[in-house]
């Protein structure tokens, strides 16, 4: 009995989870829109792409294999960053998870782990004892962990976080925005999503550009 009932919460937290991830994309109404008044950018000098996620979203885990092939190939003058989307407390474990392996400096070495134990081992992040276990089984300190969890600086990220998702008027995950103007909805495969991302920032990285210098006519 006991059985039934983890494979019928496990099973309705999967369908949940589908439910509000694909909900947006089921609205659809707009694959890109630009954003006025834009976001504050906090990359000077470069185009600055944020991607808008949850870990709990079958939709961003299957885009993250191909985001990680691009994010390699970056070209300098491009700035990429995540920030966890929180519609409701659910999203905000999750969210808490992100800054806190962020502040400890695990981010790198646990971001896919974590998103592979959700999506291919059933992990469910909705108890704290059960993180704090699976934190010390990849080698993060347990009380770190929850001292850092709790900690001003990780409060002080998920609270932007809230704010920047309703700036970008963003309904669903994932999403992408450029340069705090342009937003590119999860409305197709992940290639064509990332090639209207690169279509913005070479649209944008023309307007970074310093204009040429006048020539001057040359006299003989």
């Amino acid at each position: 009995m006991r059985f039934g009932l983890t494979f019928l919460r496990h099973a309705l937290f999967l369908m949940f989870s589908l439910l509000i991830a694909g909900g947006a994309l089921a609205q659809g109404e707009r694959p890109t829109y630009d954003l006025d008044p834009p976001l504050a950018t906090e990359s000077p000098g470069k185009v600055e792409v944020v991607e808008f996620f949850w870990y709990g979203c079958p939709h961003c885990y299957a885009l993250e294999p191909s985001l990680q092939e691009w994010i390699e190939k970056l070209p300098k003058d491009v700035a990429f960053k995540r920030i966890p989307a929180i519609f409701n407390e659910n999203w905000a474990v999750s969210a808490r998870v992100y800054y806190t392996l962020e502040a400890l400096g695990e981010l790198p070495r646990l971001h896919r782990a974590f998103f592979d134990a959700i999506h291919k081992d059933g992990f469910r992040p909705t108890d704290e004892s059960d993180l704090v276990k699976w934190m010390k089984d990849h080698g993060v300190d347990a009380n770190k962990y929850k001292d850092t969890s709790k900690s001003f600086a990780v409060e002080g990220r998920m609270s932007r976080a809230k704010q920047l998702i309703d700036a970008a008027k963003v309904s669903g995950v994932p999403a992408i925005v450029v340069q705090g103007r342009h937003v590119i909805n999860a409305d197709t495969s992940p290639l064509v999503m990332l090639g209207r991302v690169d279509k913005f920032i070479d649209q944008e990285r023309k307007g970074l550009r310093p204009a040429a210098p006048a020539t001057k006519p040359r006299v003989n």
